[in-house]
């Protein structure tokens, strides 16, 4: 029984991986699983301020809903998209990542500039009190996260339109499409805190 294995030529195998079998996924993971501890403490202060002060917001109005509330809407019709861009990128289907790319840059650009508004419309200065610092918070590690993720889509798209875009650049697509999924996801509690527990009566 001395049978000879057949020999694996480990050129031909391919140098990436999509999922969980690409070490990219797991550096991804380990990331969202990071920063989602920093917005969970982010919003225990803020929940910890809330409990111990004696009104609630301390000395400024509830942000104005608006801003908030139309941000949440594109972000949250911005699954769509990049949905097709996570399929398109595992099936490397070239034509759908550009495609769906385009349709993200016009999402990020609409994202950033209600942003904008958003912060003009808290109705605190972040160094009024412990509530305005507390917002300006939350709403600052939000859009910093959004700005890296948009600069991040942007490049990649930008690849896919000049470069060689094959095998580990499809990986990429992909996994920038998982990390907007956290980036839109992580938006929901913040709203909720930023934007409704200020009117819940504290």
């Amino acid at each position: 029984m001395n049978e000879k294995l057949p020999s694996i030529d480990a050129g031909k195998l391919p140098s990436y991986a999509f999922g969980p079998r690409g070490i990219l996924w797991w550096g991804t993971l380990w990331m969202m699983a990071i920063e989602g501890t920093v917005f969970a403490l982010a919003i225990g202060s803020y929940f910890y301020l809330y409990v111990h002060a004696p009104r609630w917001p301390l000395n400024a109005p509830p942000p104005d809903l608006l801003w908030g509330t139309l941000n949440t809407v594109v972000l949250l019709a911005s699954l769509w998209p990049n949905r097709w861009l996570q399929k398109a990128a595992t099936a490397q289907d070239l034509p759908g990542v550009r495609r769906s790319m385009v349709v993200l840059f016009v999402f990020t650009a609409a994202f950033l500039v209600l942003r904008a508004f958003e912060f003009a419309h808290l109705n605190v200065r972040w160094d009024l009190d412990a509530y305005g610092s507390v917002v300006w918070l939350l709403l600052g590690l939000h859009t910093t996260h959004l700005v890296t993720e948009a600069y991040d889509t942007w490049v990649v798209g930008a690849l896919a339109y000049t470069g060689p875009f094959e095998g580990r650049r499809f990986v990429d697509a992909a996994e920038d499409a998982d990390y907007w999924y956290f980036v839109v996801l992580t938006w929901l509690p913040i709203y909720g805190v930023i934007y409704w527990a200020p009117r819940g009566g504290g």
